[in-house]
């Protein structure tokens, strides 16, 4: 299991907080070999610190406070045993949802290989405004759909969002022309939209932050997955062309949205509201036992201990929001968000259209398309791995523009692009494997907030600023710029120039404010920072004894 360097991701590191305090035999006794790492690093050894939060989980009425034991020990094979029942029973259970998403809107780029823009009378550029309707749409649902979803609980606004959006799926079985095909566009995006940030928060209930980036890897690799899996059903599907008088990509939303209700459906009845909270009325004591829940709850605590500050039934105050949208700290990964995609996304919504143009059929086009996706997967879990092993997020984030550069360069400037449509295809599965950095991005967002209420409004503004750019690239590649949209590709190229400095930019700027409250720390007594831990009105990550991961 990955694990981080303390000094970036905690609020304390355990010499810091037991430093001039005589600790009693029997918390020494829970330091041992045996122990799970997670148990060793316990901010709660501080008594005043430990009183502190005692007290804020009761008055917030956190869900879990009933099995939260500052002196609680556990050992490496329990919590790996049940690392292994959390991935099949969250993850993997996220996982699915995740393709249920990636399902009913990735299904577009297989139905546009299907002449779908002829049969609607539309061209590119009607294509790109239908783009930019979903993603302005599905920018605006973040923040209300996180806000509903904190109220109500994830386990039951997200069976809602995926139930309701397959329904919508379903109606593009009779789409008629722009105006049918912009409606659900429109709805696709309010109903998706805040669907990823309000997955993440569930499955920050259930792991650390290292924990929380490699299942986020994951996360996303079912993304991928299931894109490969889109086009080989839609290779199938499009046969259908003429059943009933139908083209295939119709027969493509009606199959697929059915697809996408099922799992809607089941997940009523599959998630659950926290870990102490897993039982139903066929399975009366839950999945987890006495022992794994405190497990789960404590580990999690010991790694954050502001996750306790709130119950997950506890919808967000105007101050809340307010405050959260304040903290300046997360800006520069929001600024991550919105350039550091828009060559992968533009050139993905395209490449069935391109490859179209180029004179591939539109089943070898739906085939043409798997590799890249296969490739994708091996190269964001290495990476993302890589990156929890150094214990360095932005710097092997950099990995993505010294992929993307040279190859969109290449797309660009090189003038056999144009005949040899081979080659060209080859660049493109190249580059569109590159790096992809939004697992690593989303999990620092959710580390860098430090409280349950930034968190939340971190994930959403992130992904909101993520759509920002998507509206960017939907409107790159223009009509005249066809077949292969070298006018597009020169902005493509200046984006990709852009995350040298701006990922540089913001390593550089997370370790100087950790080294500048690290001077502020090491200069105090003990007595002074048991007396800030107590009194501070400094809240989430704006006190002086939190570090940034970066």
């Amino acid at each position: 299991m990955a694990t981080e360097d303390l000094s970036d991701s905690s609020s304390f590191n355990e010499q810091d907080l037991i430093k001039g305090h005589e600790v009693d035999s029997f918390q020494q006794s829970i330091l041992s070999e045996d122990e799970a790492p997670d148990s060793a690093n316990n901010p709660f050894l501080n008594e005043k610190f430990r009183e502190k939060y005692v007290n804020l989980y009761e008055d917030a009425q956190y869900e879990c406070r009933g099995k939260f034991d500052p002196y609680f020990k556990w050992s490496k094979q329990a919590q790996r045993k049940l690392t292994f029942k959390l991935d099949f029973r969250v993850t993997f259970l996220a996982c699915i949802f995740f393709s249920a998403l990636q399902l009913d809107r990735g299904n577009l780029a297989q139905a546009v290989s299907d002449n779908l823009l002829e049969d609607l009378n539309m061209n590119t550029n009607n294509y790109n405004t239908g783009m930019t309707i979903f993603y302005v749409c599905f920018l605006a649902a973040e923040l209300p759909s996180q806000l509903v979803s904190k109220r109500l609980g994830a386990d039951v606004w997200i069976p809602i969002q995926i139930t309701s959006w397959s329904i919508v799926t379903i109606c593009q079985f009779r789409l008629t022309g722009k105006g049918s095909f912009y409606a659900c566009r429109a709805l696709l995006g309010f109903l998706e939209g805040g669907f990823i940030p309000d997955l993440v928060l569930w499955l920050s209930y259930f792991y650390t932050s290292a924990e929380l980036s490699i299942r986020l890897s994951f996360f996303w690799t079912a993304m991928y997955a299931t894109t490969i899996v889109n086009y080989l059903i839609a290779y199938g599907i499009l046969h259908m062309s003429g059943v009933h008088g139908r083209a295939g990509w119709a027969w493509l939303f009606l199959i697929e949205g059915f697809i996408t209700l099922a799992i809607g459906i089941s997940a009523f009845f599959l998630m659950v509201p926290s870990a102490v909270q897993t039982g139903k009325p066929w399975n009366k004591n839950g999945w987890l036992t006495e022992e794994e829940q405190k497990i789960v709850v404590n580990k999690i605590l010991r790694d954050d201990p502001s996750k306790g500050d709130m119950h997950n039934r506890q919808g967000l105050s105007l101050k809340m929001l307010f405050q959260a949208l304040c903290d300046w700290h997360l800006w520069p990964i929001y600024l991550i968000g919105i350039c550091a995609y828009i060559p992968e996304n533009t050139i993905t919504a395209y490449l069935t259209l391109v490859l179209r143009d180029m004179g591939f059929s539109t089943f070898h086009t739906n085939l043409l398309c798997i590799p890249y996706n296969f490739l994708k997967i091996i190269v964001l879990i290495v990476v993302t791995y890589f990156s929890e092993r150094i214990t360095n997020i932005f710097g092997t984030a950099l990995i993505q523009p010294l992929w993307v550069v040279p190859l969109v360069g290449i797309l660009r400037f090189w003038k056999g692009s144009l005949v040899n449509h081979w080659g060209t295809y080859v660049v493109l599965t190249i580059m569109l494997a590159d790096p992809y950095i939004h697992a690593m991005m989303v999990s620092a967002c959710s580390r860098n907030s430090q409280s349950i209420k930034t968190r939340t409004v971190s994930a959403s503004l992130y992904n909101m600023f993520v759509q920002a750019g998507s509206i960017i690239s939907s409107n790159i590649y223009r009509t005249p710029d066809k077949p292969l949209y070298h006018a597009g590709n020169s902005v493509l190229f200046a984006f990709g120039l852009a995350m040298f400095p701006i990922l540089i930019g913001t390593k550089l700027f997370y370790m100087y404010l950790n080294k500048r409250r690290d001077k502020i720390w090491s200069a105090m007594s003990q007595e002074e920072r048991d007396n800030y831990i107590t009194t501070t009105t400094d809240s989430g990550s704006s006190r002086l004894d939190f570090r940034f991961a970066h």
